[in-house]
């Protein structure tokens, strides 16, 4: 059955409502490559924020990238953004202190785009900010180890997109880099495609999906 759909901004007043006693609530924004999930994240936090400044951040999974340090020699360049190329071990300890919330502050890691590469320690989530969003491709998939990544969220929320508009946005992402016609089909063939295929296909657990296309 499929879950509902939400508005954002229904979606702000749930978790408002549910952190109004000071409890902390962590919700997962789940989809595919090109989904759009990092901006609905952001716009979800902004929307939080904006009657009272620090009750919301981010926390992207994709600072949880393994270095290609890692990745070449593993032969698992090609498929960085696949779910074998990330610390899924990392992610899942950093939620359980992030839940724990007896720590002043957790510092995490942000994947920097430019670089290709995750900046260790680039964003702090203090231990008062009530409500702690994470966005990321893989956080509802229903195989090992990412499985084990549901319990540790309060709202789980999938984003629905159109296959036809994954691609529009995901070949206007490629050309941004100044990446070759050439280049950008067998990224989106051998790499983003499949993987947006792979979460839509083996999500499993949410309670709401977002329609963003």
């Amino acid at each position: 059955m499929t879950a509902p759909y939400i508005e954002l901004s229904g979606l702000a007043d749930l978790l408002a409502a549910r952190a109004a006693d000071g409890a902390r609530v962590v919700v997962a924004i789940s989809g595919p490559p090109g989904s759009g999930k990092s901006t609905q994240a952001e716009r979800l936090a902004a929307i939080l924020n904006a009657p009272s400044a620090g009750c919301a951040v981010v926390l992207p999974m994709d600072g949880f990238h393994y270095d290609d340090l890692h990745l070449v020699p593993a032969g698992l360049r090609p498929r960085k953004g696949a779910p074998d190329t990330f610390d899924v071990g990392g992610l899942f300890q950093t939620l359980h202190r992030i839940r724990a919330r007896d720590e002043p502050f957790v510092a995490v890691p942000v994947f920097d785009r430019d670089l290709e590469i995750a900046r260790a320690g680039a964003r702090m989530i203090g231990a008062e900010v009530p409500i702690i969003i994470v966005e990321g491709n893989y956080l509802l998939l229903a195989r090992e180890p990412w499985q084990r990544l549901r319990p540790m969220f309060d709202v789980a929320v999938l984003v629905d997109v159109p296959p036809t508009v994954l691609r529009d946005r995901l070949s206007e992402r490629w050309r941004h880099y100044n990446l070759t016609p050439e280049e950008i089909i067998a990224r989106l063939e051998d790499n983003d495609l499949p993987n947006g295929r792979l979460v839509m296909a083996e999500s499993r657990g949410e309670d709401f999906r977002l329609a963003n296309g």
